[in-house]
């Protein structure tokens, strides 16, 4: 039995700013390109790549080619994580940063249908694909990287930070968006316009890859490589096996919180431009212009989200949200379908701070259930699986049922049963909060009686402490 090991450092607060710093900016940059491409595929890429089709059937069309981005993520989940275990967190966080600016701006200089012909949609998804799979393996190394240098008490706070990425890319990307429809004709937005944002990626990369070549790798995953390293004799199983063998319940309570999650995010900020213009008459740069505010607001509450669930949990906020969100989609369309400015503001507004009571403590909750040498393909398999069936689906089901029903009602139903998934996913799971990361443990000693893999989440009673003083004693990080 090995002896246990000595706990890593706490970083430096200097320090610590500094990860959250690279880890926050690069994620911004990702998700800039992420949603640049959504955007563009609600507002431009229907007209620009699908000409010959309907307005509504070129539009089903663009979010199809959104929707391949979702299904090359599960692929990077699987590829980043393993050699993210294997290698560091912070050798495949550069690689990610690369491959998506790479690819976006390289959107930036496609040619279109009218150019090219068919071979324009072709391209146009393969780069998708490559933004997709970047993105699969970007999520999972930069919140470990934030929480493995943490300490528990604000793992929640400072672990949210790479989370505020998603609402200020979605800011970015809709305010250079919204200030290009504001000062280009729709011809010229459309002739040329459109490009500059995927085209200004290509600064922006750089800007993050100085930044994140900066920082140091995990002092948690540093711990765990040397343990490995003493025990080479001992075969270790591969992170994916080791994550099914050990992990698999942990694995399907994240998938199942991620669907409202995702689902609700895609709906209230892709869906919406659609929605609003097509069904009651707003006009493209008001729906912008609501998404826009709305985003500032979600990137300023995430961080308050994140310090509450290190004062009462990571469940009861992750609950509220889910809860909140099934709640509010009635509300939600009958507001925006006022057509005023106000209304839509509220709408959107409203459901992106609940939206963040889920996703704030989301990046601590999942790095707390995985232990250390399998955390990556824990982490983004769980986060990364269910964006195929949650939000690479959602503006298309969305925008089916909307041609379908020509009503609002079916959508909001359809929100609300992804809350009650995430309702029931979330209340089965162990509470994780002061979980200690180097001691997640889910490998059973012999003689404990318990070898169900349920992945070491041996918290006892309400699972609101830390680590059971047995399991610390043995302290036999994976």
């Amino acid at each position: 039995m090995s002896s246990p090991a000595a706990a890593p450092p706490a970083p430096a607060p200097n320090n610590l700013k500094r990860i959250v710093a690279a880890s926050l900016i690069g994620t911004t940059i990702e998700w800039y390109d992420f949603f640049l491409y959504g955007s563009a595929a609600a507002l431009v890429f229907n007209e620009l790549f699908f000409p010959d089709s309907d307005p509504l059937v070129g539009t089903l069309l663009s979010f199809l080619t959104y929707a391949v981005g979702f299904a090359a993520r599960p692929v990077g989940a699987l590829v980043f994580g393993h050699y993210g275990d294997r290698l560091g967190r912070k050798k495949l966080l550069v690689l990610s940063l690369l491959m998506m600016g790479g690819a976006t701006f390289a959107i930036g200089l496609l040619p279109t249908h009218a150019t090219v012909g068919t071979a324009a949609p072709v391209l146009l998804t393969v780069l998708r694909l490559v933004q997709g799979f970047a993105l699969g393996g970007e999520w999972g190394g930069a919140v470990l990287l934030v929480s493995e240098h943490g300490d528990a008490r604000r793992r929640g706070f400072w672990a949210s930070w790479p989370q505020t990425g998603a609402p200020a890319g979605q800011l970015l990307a809709t305010g250079v968006l919204s200030l290009l429809t504001a000062v280009l004709s729709d011809a010229a937005f459309n002739s040329w316009g459109w490009r500059i944002p995927f085209l200004l990626s290509g600064v922006l990369v750089m800007v993050g890859l100085w930044i994140r070549l900066s920082v140091d790798e995990s002092p948690v995953f540093k711990q765990a490589l040397a343990q490995a390293e003493s025990r080479k004799a001992k075969a270790e199983p591969l992170p994916l096996v080791a994550v099914m063998r050990y992990h698999w319940r942990d694995v399907l309570i994240a998938m199942g919180a991620r669907m409202a999650e995702n689902i609700s995010y895609y709906v209230i900020t892709a869906f919406i431009l659609v929605y609003a213009t097509s069904a009651s008459d707003v006009s493209k740069q008001t729906a912008l212009n609501a998404v826009l505010i709305a985003s500032a607001v979600h990137f300023a509450v995430i961080p308050a989200w994140g310090a509450l669930s290190d004062r009462i949990g990571r469940r009861p906020v992750y609950l509220l949200g889910a809860a909140g969100v099934g709640l509010w989609m009635f509300p939600f369309f009958m507001l925006i379908d006022s057509g005023r400015f106000g209304s839509l503001l509220l709408a959107v507004t409203v459901g992106l701070v609940l939206h963040g009571a889920m996703y704030a403590p989301q990046a601590a909750f999942f790095s707390e259930m995985f232990a250390t040498r399998m955390r990556y393909s824990g982490a983004s398999i769980g986060a990364q699986f269910a964006s195929v069936a949650a939000g690479a689906p959602a503006p298309l089901i969305a925008t089916a049922l909307l041609s379908e029903y020509d009503s609002s009602t079916p959508i909001s139903l359809y929100v609300i049963a992804s809350a009650v998934l995430t309702l029931f996913a979330v209340g089965v799971a162990r509470e994780t909060r002061h979980r200690d990361l180097a001691e997640v443990d889910p490998v059973p000693v012999p003689g404990d009686g318990d070898g169900d893999g349920d992945g070491g989440e041996g918290e006892g009673e309400g699972g609101s402490g830390s680590v059971s003083d047995s399991r610390a004693q043995r302290a036999r990080t994976v």
